[in-house]
């Protein structure tokens, strides 16, 4: 069962702003990048249109408190770990770090909350249980492991 997922990825020219920093939208990007790149390496997607009626995962929360600004060419690795699990909700933590050499130094962490919902007709979304072979390999970080 899994609990947490790692991506490592280098920050682009576009993602900086006027200042040469990341601008501070692009981490709600990161936070989704890892969430999808976690789903993948569970056999599974953030969307799941091959189920009668397609179901999703729209976020209803997503927060992120900065430390240290990221520069372009910075390395950076996106430790998501799952906070909290309910029948119909994920909530995820974030926590980001800077790789400079063999040391990692957080920038800044973020949480983001996703509800299962079935797509009816038009834009309709109706609250649904996450799908079983999901659920079933996803299971809460033990607390030590949350507040590293």
């Amino acid at each position: 069962m899994a609990f947490d997922f790692k991506v490592r990825r280098r920050v682009e020219f576009s993602d900086t702003d006027m200042a040469g920093i990341v601008h501070y939208a692009n981490f709600f990007r990161y936070m989704e990048t890892a969430e999808h790149a976690f789903y993948r390496s569970l056999g599974h997607s953030v969307i799941m249109p091959d189920r009668t009626p397609p179901v999703g995962f729209p976020r209803v929360h997503a927060e992120c408190d900065y430390k240290k600004p990221l520069k372009f060419e910075d390395e950076i690795e996106i430790h998501l770990l799952v906070r909290e699990k309910r029948p119909k909700v994920l909530s995820y933590q974030f926590v980001f770090r800077k790789i400079t050499g063999a040391e990692m130094v957080e920038v800044a962490r973020g949480v983001l909350t996703v509800v299962c919902v079935m797509h009816g007709e038009g834009t309709t979304m109706v609250s649904t249980l996450i799908p079983g072979e999901l659920a079933d390999q996803i299971e809460i970080a033990p607390e030590a492991e949350l507040l590293k």
